[in-house]
């Protein structure tokens, strides 16, 4: 792949040689100025040509046929019969489109589709995506340069972020290499062009698939057309507002297509946003290998991210029978793990299955609308919020007010009285709620602490009884959260029914004003009270949340010391192991020193033999040496009598054999004493490394 990126620009320049060998038979050159090879691929080309032209479904139509606009240019990669030839004929008919590019876009828009998803060629891929996003002549092209001279606030997270991006490729995994600088330099250029955006770690995977096919200029440009043209921008604001539209979409078609798997979502709480927001922001390219999800990337360029809810929608119809089967966390390693390498075959099945996915626009506009309803009511609601956060705001400012002349007043004590115990008892009953509330956000805050220096949780299946609780007890929080929500809001209606009425009391007498202004007041309070005792409420709900996760972490925390005792149980038991083992070695080592002593006094002892029976050789040599002269000096002589000499030496013959019997004895004897010494040692060495096993083991 190093090679397909290091010259991109080559494939364009095979794509201008392929789409010029496409149309030999227009302008063939002189036969004499070609070589023999030469004109065997041109006879081949013209061979082709000539099947093309006869071909009923041929690139025909693509020129203002009429009558053939319904065939298809798929059709055209079968006109010969002989399978070896497929390859050549994708080429000539990619060549034939690119040279009549823009015929072939208004005119068969539809089969030219059909030919993406059947994967463009990887020679083709670099100008066929930039003719499919018209990035080809873009001005900013020329502006590349200038941008890579400035300086982006983005570029220490670019530089961060550099070596995450396909760091088992050849082409970027080494650092500073050129995959790496160009890679960063048209991440660069994007921030200092749409500086809102800026820099977005996802988009740098889309950068990196683009440089493997093309240079940096061409891949700035046609990123810049993704950004604009392909919902790309949206995807990776700062508020992602589109990827949460793409999560709600996607949610309802898991509902509508799916719903067991939907439910089982559910009750696993396991979001949508977990396994899909990475499928919208890189486009599968984090999710398949590349083969794969580069021929998915040719049919976003065609058709935009259709192709990702689709795509998605595939994968979770063919793991459904297994995510059931599975809670969150075996769900996480089943999306990480599994799914990446479903397709390694190859990626015909996935895109045959995602084209057999309903998709209804009409149905995903709608959707959009409905997630812009939603949003829009939220942002009601904050802004409701706040401008009644204002307002309780203002009236205790009023009320302090009148406090300060409410020692002025001349109208009804008893009126006024009861007015002041009904303000005094709500005050208390505030200052109480207060300090409730205060109590249980210093516990809330105290489980906090002590929650966060326990283990997290590792294993869901073993809590499944507490986690059944919490969501028990959630359930009956949000129920009484809900019905002082409903206090609060008839409360609120109440108060603006009471405001209605006491519209112009301005005009009425001041002992009514007064007595108006402290009815406001003690509905002021009671309205605060409700408020309050719904955030005690919460806090409490938080508070029984906190503690059902500390007996979670206490349960933990029993099962690890448990883990504990146990390794520790197995230590000493090892321990107590080693030292019977060391004990062993110390006796071996004791036996193989005993054994060395003795067989030192053997081999001593049998040293000494050897030198007994070496002096009782030479000796004996000495004496045959002696009877041998004095042989000689018989004969010489002629003492001795013919008889008497063959007697004489019979004699020493007999001796002689004796002596030599002797010397084999002795000499025998000398080897069997070095095979003993040799089994001694290979004993003592065989027991040694048995011992030295044993410890080790």
């Amino acid at each position: 792949m190093a090679s397909q990126v290091a010259s991109p620009s080559a494939s364009l320049h095979t794509t201008s040689s392929s789409t010029t060998l496409s149309t030999p038979a227009l302008s063939p050159s002189s036969p004499t100025q070609l070589s023999p090879d030469d004109l065997e691929l041109l006879a081949k080309l013209e061979e082709q040509n000539r099947l093309l032209e006869t071909d009923s479904k041929s690139l025909r139509s693509v020129n203002g046929s009429r009558r053939n606009s319904g065939s298809s240019l798929v059709s055209s990669s079968s006109a010969s019969s002989n399978l070896s030839h497929l390859e050549e004929d994708s080429w000539i008919l990619w060549g034939r489109i690119v040279n009549e590019w823009e015929d072939v876009r208004k005119k068969k828009e539809k089969q030219v589709k059909e030919l993406v998803r059947k994967g463009i060629p990887h020679h083709f891929r670099a100008i066929v995506w930039q003719l499919l996003c018209s990035a080809q002549s873009m001005p900013i092209k020329d502006q590349y340069s200038e941008l890579l001279k400035m300086t982006s606030p983005c570029e220490k997270l670019i530089r961060r972020d550099i070596a995450r991006t396909y760091p088992e490729h050849d082409f970027f995994k080494e650092k500073d290499s050129l995959g790496q600088e160009v890679l960063f330099n048209v991440m660069k250029a994007y921030s200092l062009v749409d500086r809102e955006v800026g820099y977005c770690q996802g988009s740098a995977f889309i950068v990196g698939l683009l440089l493997m096919q093309m240079p940096e200029e061409e891949a700035f440009c046609v990123f810049v057309k993704l950004m604009q043209d392909y919902r790309l921008r949206e995807l990776f604001k700062p508020s992602m507002a589109e990827l949460g539209l793409c999560m709600y979409q996607f949610e309802c078609m898991i509902q509508e297509h799916l719903p067991e798997l939907y439910v089982h979502f559910q009750s696993q709480s396991f979001h949508t946003s977990m396994y899909a927001s990475s499928w919208f922001l890189t486009i599968f390219l984090t999710t398949f290998p590349l083969p794969i999800a580069t021929r998915i990337f040719d049919i976003f360029m065609s058709e935009g991210l259709e192709i990702v809810f689709r795509v998605g929608l595939a994968v979770l119809q063919m793991n459904q029978a297994e995510l059931l089967q599975l809670d969150m966390e075996g769900m996480l390693q089943h999306f990480q793990k599994v799914i990446p390498h479903q397709f390694d075959s190859g990626p015909d099945k996935l895109i045959q299955a995602s084209y057999q996915v309903k998709y209804n626009a009409k149905k995903m506009k709608k959707l959009e609308k409905e997630y812009t309803t939603i949003k829009t009511k939220e942002m009601e609601e904050q802004v409701e919020i706040k401008r009644l956060r204002t307002e309780n705001r203002l009236l205790k400012q009023r009320i302090e007010t009148l406090e300060k002349h409410k020692c002025s007043s001349r109208y009804s004590e008893d009126f006024v009285l009861q007015l002041e115990k009904e303000l005094v008892q709500a005050r208390l009953s505030e200052a109480e709620s207060h300090c409730a509330l205060k109590e249980m956000q210093d516990k809330v805050l105290e489980m906090e602490k002590r929650n966060s220096s326990l283990p997290d949780e590792e294993n869901v299946a073993r809590l499944q009884e507490e986690l059944i609780a919490v969501k028990l007890r959630e359930a009956e929080a949000l129920m009484g959260l809900k019905e002082l929500r409903q206090q609060v809001k008839d409360l609120e209606e109440h108060w603006q029914r009471h405001l209605a009425r006491t519209t112009g009391r301005w005009k009425d007498p001041p002992r009514k004003n007064t007595v108006n202004e402290l009815q406001d007041e003690l509905m002021t309070v009671r309205l605060r009270e409700a408020e309050t005792q719904a955030e005690l409420k919460e806090t409490k709900q938080r508070m029984m949340e906190m503690e059902t996760q500390s007996q979670i972490n206490n349960n933990h925390l029993r099962r690890a010391e448990q883990e504990v005792t146990s390794l520790q149980g197995k230590v000493q038991y090892l321990s107590a192991q080693n030292k019977g083992l060391l004990a062993q070695l110390n006796e071996a080592k004791r036996r193989q020193a005993e054994i060395e002593c003795k067989s030192k006094e053997e081999v001593m002892a049998v040293r000494l033999r050897e030198a007994d029976r070496i002096a009782a050789v030479v000796e004996l040599q000495q004496h045959i040496a002696e009877l041998e002269i004095q042989k000689e000096e018989g004969k010489i002589q002629g003492q001795l009598n013919n008889s008497d000499s063959n007697q004489y030496i019979r004699e020493l013959k007999d001796q002689i054999a004796e002596l030599h019997h002797e010397l084999l004895r002795i000499i025998q004897l000398e080897t069997k004493l070095r095979l003993y010494k040799l089994k001694s040692l290979w004993r003592s060495l065989l027991v040694l490394a048995i011992v030295r096993t044993n410890f080790m083991w």
